[in-house]
């Protein structure tokens, strides 16, 4: 059984700290080297059969580093995959995901229509690193489908965001006829597949903010040091000790959540509970980012110096797998109701 440490030491050995948003495609290859596309997988299919607690590691050390290898979108339609045990040639799709093909979940709603003739047309949004999808796993009128990325009917449009660690596209159908081998499930098998992958979306997107959150305090905590204002560091002031503080008393309750649901078995917790872990890691990023520029002072004002990588990430983790007032409103009424 591989140890979590183990995984950490792997991932910052091959990912270092000073080498933020590190070559998307050379990261990918050494990603599918080290076998973390098949990390979750079953022993018995051909993978590391490993839990929660290790995809979370690795995402939350790809976090420190801004990646770009769309790990957790694969994972995602991997795991939809694997779910879909209907679906032809599911083992032959399982070894070609695990092997390096990237197919990934979208991450973000879909706008369809679907005509008489049963065509398909409209938009699937939120599709990280589209342009190296071989297909998509999207949610569609019928259910969650496999959708070639060369099919008739189908293209691939880039939304540039704010984030310039990640790509965006948008996956457009127009007069999409899906094929019926590679639809994973109907429209009652979907929610129950939704069901099983919206934890895993969560802890990865939460890993993936308190990694990032981690990485921008500690960069802020080391220019303080360094930084002189009346000859003497900048980090013996007692005012930006306590907001320093203050950055890591949201991080630290916030990873003990993370990991504890991480640990978890899976029946003992609520899609509510884990959207709240996300939303709550996902507000700590933020806060800790937009601290992290005023530490910087004057050069973390500036858009080209790296810690404003780190706040825009931070902005669009917020809104990936729900909003935070959404979250925050179902999670209150849950517990009212508890």
């Amino acid at each position: 059984m591989i140890e979590l440490s183990e995984l950490q030491d792997a991932a910052t050995k091959a990912f270092p700290a000073d080498k933020l948003i590190p070559d998307r495609d050379a990261a990918w290859a050494l990603a599918a080297e080290m076998g973390w596309l098949m990390i979750r997988l079953p022993e018995e299919l051909g993978g590391l059969g490993l839990g929660r607690e290790a995809s979370t590691t690795i995402h939350f050390e790809m976090g420190r580093v801004l990646s770009s290898a769309p790990l957790i979108p694969a994972q995602l339609g991997l795991h939809a995959i694997l779910e879909a045990e209907g679906l032809a040639d599911r083992e032959d799709w399982l070894e070609r995901i695990s092997g390096g093909e990237y197919v990934p979940l979208h991450m973000l709603p879909t706008k369809l229509e679907t005509a008489a003739d049963g065509a398909i047309s409209g938009t699937v949004s939120g599709v990280f690193e589209g342009d190296m999808a071989a297909a998509v796993i999207a949610y569609l009128p019928g259910g969650y489908t496999l959708v070639p990325a060369d099919a008739p009917g189908v293209s691939l449009v880039e939304r540039p965001i704010w984030d310039k660690s990640r790509r965006v596209f948008d996956l457009m159908l127009d007069g999409f006829r899906p094929d019926p081998s590679l639809v994973l499930a109907d429209t009652v098998g979907s929610r129950a597949i939704h069901d099983a992958i919206s934890p895993e979306a969560h802890l990865a997107v939460a890993a993936d903010c308190l990694g990032g959150a981690n990485a921008a305090l500690d960069m802020s905590v080391e220019y303080m040091k360094m930084r002189k204002q009346f000859d003497r560091p900048i980090a013996m002031f007692q005012a930006l000790k306590h907001r320093a503080a203050d950055c890591n008393i949201r991080i630290v309750p916030a990873e003990a959540l993370l990991w504890s649901r991480a640990a978890a078995e899976p029946a003992a917790v609520t899609p509510a509970q884990m959207g709240g872990v996300k939303t709550y890691a996902a507000e700590a990023y933020q806060w800790v980012t937009e601290e992290a520029i005023q530490f910087h002072g004057g050069i973390g004002l500036t858009e080209e110096h790296q810690v404003h990588l780190f706040m825009k990430r931070a902005m669009l983790n917020l809104q990936l797998c729900g909003s935070p007032d959404w979250w925050n409103e179902r999670v209150g009424r849950s517990a009212l109701a508890a």
